[in-house]
């Protein structure tokens, strides 16, 4: 897998242990009139912009079907365009308390290639994902971290909700051998940070940062950033509206 991927992809990747993903207040005086607007991340590492996406949806689809609606994203490098990753998302059923069937899915490409896929797996109260390579080989089991023996999202897994780990939330990157309970060790993050308080009056945009696995190839690295663009659509989009 380490062959896969644009040229731009393993320039800024290949050394990368860290990610941050900022959701721009692109549209909030749209929002604030009630219509979702397209959804544009900027990404940075050790702190410099280092690329920028546009999610490429119909108007309609944003409107009625947030956040359950199909779009596509390219992730670019920010003075070339050259292709990072490519998000590829179908319609498929909102998230709920639970789900059996009709799972949330994506698929990730870069420079025409195959990368991988997130599926959602059968769960109750605690969202659970599965991560495949380009084979179909599973990589990586992702769900928040949990408590009370695995049937509850540990809150405080992040620190104190009520004081340094206000507003924070996670979902940990597990070895696809285990089951993501409390006691597992996990290879990675991607966690939800807190917002500006003109980000949280204005808008419901957000800000992801990813922690990658230190084994992770060049190539899984890029299938984790598509990971949380996926995750933020799924599980925070429009949820301040609801």
């Amino acid at each position: 897998m380490e062959d896969r991927g644009s040229n731009a992809l393993k320039t800024h990747m290949s050394d990368c242990e860290q990610l941050e993903l900022r959701q721009t207040r692109r549209g909030w005086f749209q929002e604030c009139l009630g219509c979702e607007a397209k959804t544009e991340f900027k990404y940075f590492i050790g702190g410099q912009q280092v690329f920028h996406s546009l999610e490429d949806a119909d108007c309609f689809c944003r409107m009625c079907c947030t956040p359950c609606h199909p779009y596509s994203m390219v992730v670019k490098e920010l003075n070339t365009d050259e292709e990072i990753v490519t998000v590829d998302r179908p319609l498929r059923c909102a998230n709920s308390s639970c789900k059996c069937c009709c799972y949330q899915e994506a698929f990730f490409t870069s420079n025409g290639t195959d990368l991988g896929r997130v599926k959602e797996n059968c769960w109750i109260c605690v969202p659970s994902m599965k991560v495949y390579d380009h084979t179909g080989s599973q990589l990586y089991l992702v769900k928040p971290p949990t408590c009370c023996g695995g049937m509850c999202i540990n809150c405080c897994a992040e620190g104190n909700p009520c004081g340094k780990g206000c507003c924070k939330s996670s979902f940990r990157i597990y070895d696809p051998d285990g089951n993501g309970a409390s006691d597992d060790p996990y290879l990675g993050l991607i966690l939800k940070k807190p917002k500006s308080l003109a980000t949280q009056v204005f808008t419901d945009a957000d800000a992801f940062q990813v922690e990658f696995p230190k084994n992770a190839s060049v190539a899984q690295k890029g299938l984790l950033t598509g990971l949380a663009i996926f995750i933020n659509s799924v599980f925070y989009e429009g949820e301040d509206k609801e």
